[in-house]
């Protein structure tokens, strides 16, 4: 079967999202795909219809400086979208101090190339991690908000939804008239804004789907889609990601990103369990319990210590006396925030084990979900 042209290629549409009218839009799924892509062209298009100025975040500095600032709207110079939406007066985008302008290009008198740039941009570029330097500007004009790449597989910054809340304030001001859209891939699904929007059935989430979620009678809305795994490349033009390794998944199919981790290497008995904590983050509650000895499969016994992870499903026994490890601050004696940094001696040798790579995990998914509170830990 021949591969298919890059003009057959099905790219993600807005169409059935707008149609749940909501103010913020949380769209996930496989990477290059069309997600940003479109949402920037309905920006640019509002922005010719109406005035409506378009404000693209990012979570750090460089994310939106030098060539990502200048090549963000490429596509859609390349595509004609500029000179299509502006009836001609446009034909390419000028990018200058975290902001874009129209602009398009003549010749003088003399033959040389010149640059006509719009009078104001359309488009402000803002950036999660320095936004003490934009809270005393003013965006009245600003109605379409993108935050792009809001998943992270690497770490979140300190406090991040509410830097992102803040960021808002500073755009919206008291105006409820924006679109407000959170893009991302799916690299990671314990997200803390997630959990911060109260948005409880992200991780259940079937791709092709969308979920509205609103709160009491705020009139807040927000519609949150998992983008078909049918968008973007598919079939035979993901040959060169058709590697036998679940990280993949997430480029081809849309699948969560997950990494390996180290399964259980042999057995244990219960009197091999020296001692027990628990981890609870994101939702998920997680046993931990520190081995000493075990068997291999030929039933010979083996001379370490280490530490097992697995799901818990039920409650805790003695909630008041077992170590318990939480984001979430606990008056008690027995719970603790971040387990990087051990306070007493049972908290270091809990931490140890993970100082020495002698942590092992039930399965892939118990494994991410430790990395993922271990990233929160050297956050926070």
């Amino acid at each position: 079967m021949a591969q298919k042209k890059l003009s057959e290629i099905k790219y993600y549409s807005l169409d059935k999202i707008l149609r749940k009218n909501t103010q913020y839009k949380v769209i996930f799924g496989k990477r290059s795909n069309g997600k940003t892509y479109a949402v920037l062209e309905r920006g640019i298009k509002l922005y010719f219809q109406n005035g409506r100025e378009m404000a693209y975040i990012r979570r750090n500095r460089e994310d939106i400086g030098g060539k990502n600032g200048q090549t963000l709207f490429a596509n859609h110079v390349e595509n004609g979208l500029i000179e299509k939406y502006s009836k001609g007066i446009w034909t390419d985008v000028y990018y200058y101090g975290r902001r874009w302008y129209f602009c398009r290009y003549e010749e003088d008198d003399k033959g040389n190339r010149q640059r006509v740039t719009d009078e104001k941009p359309f488009c402000y570029g803002f950036v999660l991690s320095g936004m003490e330097h934009d809270k005393s500007t003013s965006y009245p004009n600003v109605r379409t908000i993108v935050f792009d790449e809001f998943l992270s597989r690497t770490a979140y910054l300190p406090d991040e939804f509410i830097l992102f809340m803040n960021c808002l304030s500073t755009i919206a001001r008291l105006r409820t008239d924006v679109e407000i859209y959170m893009l991302g891939n799916t690299v990671n699904k314990y997200c803390p804004y997630f959990a911060e929007m109260g948005l409880k059935n992200v991780k259940t989430m079937k791709a092709g789907t969308i979920d509205v979620y609103q709160y009491g009678e705020s009139g807040l809305k927000v519609a949150v889609e998992y983008t078909s795994p049918t968008t973007g490349a598919t079939g035979k033009g993901n040959v060169l990601f058709a590697f036998d390794n679940p990280k993949l998944q997430m480029i081809t199919h849309g699948d969560w990103e997950i990494d390996i981790y180290p399964h259980l290497p042999y057995r244990y008995k219960k009197d091999d369990i020296i001692y027990t904590y628990f981890i609870e983050f994101d939702g998920e509650r997680l046993q931990c319990e520190i081995i000493r000895g075990g068997e291999d499969e030929e039933g010979k016994r083996i001379d370490a210590v280490i530490t097992y992870i697995h799901t818990k499903t039920s409650e805790f026994k003695h909630p008041e006396s077992d170590v318990i490890f939480s984001p979430e601050i606990n008056p008690l004696r027995n719970h603790y925030t971040r387990l990087t940094r051990p306070v007493d001696r049972r908290t270091e040798k809990i931490a140890e084990c993970f100082k020495l790579d002698k942590v092992f995990y039930q399965n892939n998914e118990v494994g991410e979900i430790v990395n993922n509170y271990l990233k929160w830990c050297g956050t926070h």
